[in-house]
Order: structure tokens, then sequence, then C-alpha cells
């Protein structure tokens, strides 16, 4: 159905699509992409009676999982977003393994294309923040990334998603990646480009969530248009 091969040797292509029973703790419609690497799950925040062109794709961290930091913030977000602008939330194949996530982002990318969802905002926290500047550098459909306490392996082609923009926010007292990682990928990055660095707050951005969530939220909706 759809595909990413970046050489000869690193392939994937969505064979099917179905659904799976979704907690009852989180939100969303449970989809299942089954690729030629494996499935991949996702939670779908859409309403497809009103379809939009806008969408996000949501990673975590090196330790998987749908929910991001800031108090679930990739929750909170998705569904105030929607029906406005659809959210994907998935969850890795291979945690901690930046070329499968990466492979896992793009499937996401052509599965939203597929539905409808042609413009694009990626957003990744600490180790997803490489994720998503890799996986913008392979689509013209990303239209911005937004980098969350990110870390700099796997972010230094961050220039090559120009002229897409790039929010970047960080912790000044996270002791898992330092602050100073952001700080290099801004640095690396060309215009448009913003970065905010956000005092007494840690690694998960707990202690600044409410203001991590409405900066991102209204990030999204202005880069996304009207």
């Amino acid at each position: 159905m759809a595909s990413f091969q970046d050489s000869e040797d690193i392939e994937i292509r969505i064979k099917n699509i179905s659904e799976w029973q979704v907690a009852d703790d989180q939100t969303g419609q449970g989809i299942s992409l089954e690729t030629t690497r494996g499935d991949i799950y996702t939670l779908l925040h859409n309403d497809p009676y009103e379809p939009t062109a806008k969408g996000v794709i949501w990673v975590s961290g090196a330790s998987g999982g749908f929910d991001g930091p800031a108090r679930k913030m990739y929750s909170i977000i998705s569904n105030a977003l929607a029906p406005d602008i659809a959210s994907l939330r998935i969850n890795y194949r291979f945690p901690g393994n930046l070329t499968e996530c990466v492979m896992d982002t793009l499937s996401a990318v052509s599965f939203m294309a597929g539905i409808g969802h042609t413009d694009l905002v990626l957003v990744g926290h600490s180790f997803g923040g490489a994720v998503v500047i890799q996986a913008a550098q392979f689509s013209d459909l990303v239209k911005g990334v937004v980098g969350l306490s990110s870390q700099t392996q796997g972010a230094t082609g961050v220039a090559q998603i120009t002229p897409r923009p790039i929010l970047l926010m960080h912790g000044e007292d996270d002791n898992v990646l330092s602050s100073d990682c952001s700080e290099l990928i801004f640095k690396w990055a060309n215009e448009p480009k913003e970065i905010v660095i956000l005092p007494s707050t840690g690694h998960s951005l707990e202690e600044t969530a409410p203001l991590v969530i409405q900066r991102v939220q209204s990030w999204v909706i202005d880069h996304l248009g009207e």
C-alpha cells in the first residue's frame, strides 16, 4: 500500500490495516498497521465524516508508548485538536532503534496520507525528537517538526528539513538530556526555527505541563494554517 526505502537493505511497506482493542484508559481508535517489518500499533483521532487534510503524528522516547511527556500531553492535545486536525499516536515496533523507529514514523505518514491527511506535523520527545527530525527529511508531506527534550544523536541533519519550521522545547533542569542538546540542534537548524528553554523543568516536562501543552497545541494550529 505504501513504502519507504532508504537503501536496498532498509525497506518497509504497509500490507494491511486492521483495528485493535484500545485499553479503557486510552482514547482514539486503535489502528494496527501490518507492515513487512512487523505490526505498528497506533491510536487515531479523527472524524471520518468530516475529513481534514491536517494531521499530527506523535512519537515518544526510547521506551515507546502512546502518551508522551508533560502528563500525557499527546492524548490531551490529540483530543483537543479533533476533528479540525487529526492525530495519530504511534507505539514503536522496536523502541530505541533509531532506524526502525524512523521507518515506523514514515509508515504512519503514508497511512495518514492514504486516509486524506496530507499536511502533517511531527512531534517527538527525547529520542523521538531525533526520530521526527530524521523522518521529516524523507517526506514533503511533513510541514513542521516539534522536538521536546530532544537528543542530538540522529538530529545532526536537521538543516535538511528547511524551509519547514521547527520548534524545540527543553527543560532547564533536565538531568537526562541537558538543554544544551536542544540548543545545539537549534544552532544546526536553519530558519524558521524557535526554541523555548523552560526554567525549573525536568526531562518529562511535568513541572510546566500546562505551558508545554498550550505552546505545542497553538504552534501546531498556527503552522498547519486555517
